[in-house]
Parts: structure tokens; sequence; C-alpha cells
């Protein structure tokens, strides 16, 4: 598998379309899956020259069948990314001159044509960089909550929560009065969402952790979870923490366990090794699922979906604003001492490549 930067023509912006001179584009964990894929990080070798550099990587045999799909073709990689209208169609013509966030994927270019049902127009005085992560984390963020609600459960887990989604999802919960229980890894990381004004982080690492999960949701009822985790036994401890609690408050003993139905959703793959479910610990009520974006916003439908966009929007600066570690060039994305950074997905680390620096 070989990463490299490549010459693509920009055709001309249809009656619904514009081009968009792209200034600012995150490099998100979902953008990594594309990116990396199956390589073997430590097989990369480095090659091309000048302005034009490649990274090579080798993707072990049995992670072959995965992504035979794949195999011999060329694909673009960024989700999503902002910068200025510089041509625009017919019906279009009143986003020209404008500064708009984009989804939809190849935002890892000099120039995106992209359709106007998938830009935004950034408020006045937004940078390119307040737009460049206005659709994954906070319509993930915002999700979360919709989902929540339409379930009917009444509080909300969420792990690797000191992330700049985890902190979105915060402040939401804030605002709208939702219950929320914090997970984290280190006490760095829990101080993030206690400045926020986070009532519940818990540290995953500590000797009491099961124990203070288990009243955390004994306190908020929390019945469900999103997970960004995915690998190891989290996942096994946050169902169990919510049938302990559940029994707690029952009357009457039942070898089937709590009524209460407990949800987990993983949405993430921050660690790549298989979910450990110690299920009869559940009782019987319960449900482990995938969480992702795209399949839920065409569920909800247009009008939410709408809905969610315009609270992006107005709350672009405050509470979706996203902090950025580095700022790189399109080359110096494929630079391997950054490759190893951005790959780690660390907490509190996250970068934006800026085409504008060549």
């Amino acid at each position: 598998m070989t990463l490299s930067l490549q010459d693509v023509s920009v055709g001309d912006p249809g009656d619904d379309e514009i081009v968009v001179r792209i200034e600012a584009a995150p490099i998100n964990p979902s953008d990594l899956g594309l990116l990396l894929g199956p390589a073997d990080l430590a097989t990369l070798r480095e090659g091309g020259a000048g302005g034009a550099p490649t990274l090579t990587f080798t993707v072990p045999e049995g992670r072959l069948p995965a992504v035979a799909g794949r195999l011999g073709q060329s694909l673009p990689v960024g989700n999503e990314g902002a910068g200025t209208v510089v041509a625009a169609g017919r019906n279009a013509k009143a986003l020209e001159g404008r500064r708009v966030g984009m989804f939809g994927g190849a935002m890892y270019a000099d120039y995106r044509l992209i359709n106007v049902r998938d830009v935004i127009p950034l408020p006045e005085g937004a940078s390119a960089a307040d737009g460049a992560s206005m659709f994954v984390n906070p319509l993930t963020a915002l999700g979360f909550v919709e989902t929540a609600r339409r379930e009917g459960h009444p509080a909300i887990i969420h792990t690797a929560a000191a992330s700049n989604l985890g902190q979105m999802l915060q402040r939401i919960c804030l605002a709208d009065g939702v219950p929320l229980v914090n997970i984290v890894r280190s006490t760095e990381q829990a101080k993030i969402l206690q400045d926020i004004g986070a009532t519940h982080v818990l540290n995953s690492k500590d000797a009491d952790f099961e124990a203070r999960l288990v009243d955390a949701i004994v306190e908020t009822g929390a019945t469900v979870a999103f997970d960004a985790i995915g690998g190891g036994t989290l996942a096994s401890q946050i169902v169990q923490a919510m049938e302990r609690a559940a029994v707690r408050r029952m009357t009457t003993y039942s070898r089937y366990g709590s009524d209460a139905f407990k949800q987990l959703y993983i949405y993430g793959a921050l660690d790549l090794s298989p979910t450990v479910l110690n299920r009869l610990a559940f009782g019987f009520q319960w449900s482990v699922s995938g969480w992702l974006l795209p399949p839920f916003l065409n569920k909800v439908g247009p009008e939410v979906a709408a809905r969610l966009r315009q609270r992006v929007a107005d709350e672009l600066t405050t509470t979706f604003r996203s902090h950025y570690t580095k700022v790189i060039s399109l080359a110096e994305a494929l630079s391997p001492d950054n490759l190893r950074a951005y790959e780690r997905k660390a907490t509190g680390e996250k970068f934006l490549i800026d085409p504008t620096r060549g």
C-alpha cells in the first residue's frame, strides 16, 4: 500500500456545485481507517523526492481479504474540511467568495468540487480552522443525544471522553440538561472535562473504577453508552455496571437479572483487539451494536439532520469549537514522524492539514 500526492483535474461546477479552495481539513480517526487501513506501520518505507514524497507499507496477508475490494484503487482521503468558494454554478452564485464547511470525502486536496447540499456557510468572522471540524465530531455528539432521547434513555455514558468529540458532548449535555458519565484514562484527561463543568468523570485505571461506575449509573440512571475504544473489556465492564445498578433497584430476585434494557453502541476502534463480553453478567435485557454517523442521519431524515446542522453553525465557536495541536501541509502529512504522531490518536493531540502551506 502506498500513500502519495497526485495531480487531479477539477472540472467546472454544475448548476448546484461549487469549487472550494481548501484551507483546513482535520485528521480524524475515521480518516485513518481509509488512509492506513490494515497496513503494518512497522513496515513503513519512504520514497519519492522533492515535493512528491511517498510512504509504502506492507499489508499482512491475513488482513488482505478485508480490503479485497480496495486493491488496485487510488482512493482520496479526508471526510471534512473548510475553505473559500472560488467558483460557483448558476444556482450557487450567492456562495462565491464565501467561506464554507464541507463534508463528503476527498478533502486532503488543494481544491474540491462539491454539491452545495454538502456544505454549510460559516458565520461571519469564522476561520477555516473553526469550520474544518463542523461535521463529523459535532454531528456525532448531537447524534448521541438524539439517539438517547429517541430510545428513552435518561442519561449517557461515554468513553475516551476527553477527546474533542467528548468535550463537545459534555457541553451539549450541560446545555440540554442530560446527565453524562465520562470515562477517561488519566487524571489529566479528567481535568479537561472537570474544567468544562462535568459532574461525573471516572478514570478507568483507578482501582475503584468499577464501583464508582455503578454509583454514577445509580445516580444518573444511565442505560445507554457510546464506546470509542471498541476492543478489550471496557465495553463489558460498562454493561455489567448498568446491570449491577439496575439490580440494586430491584425489590425481588430474578434469575434472569433485571428487566432494565441496557444498550451499548461501539462507534470507534481506538483498540483494534476483539471486544470481550462477559454476557452472563448482563442479565438478558441488553444489546451491543455499532453506531455510525451516515446511517444515523439517513434514519432520522433530512428535517432532523438540518436542525442538527443548524445548531452546529449557530454554536460553531462555542459548543463545537475544536482544538488542534499541530497544523501541517499536505506534503508534511506524509512525513513519517507526523504520521506516527497522528496515527496514535492520542487524546488532546489533533492534527489539521492546511493545503495552502504546500
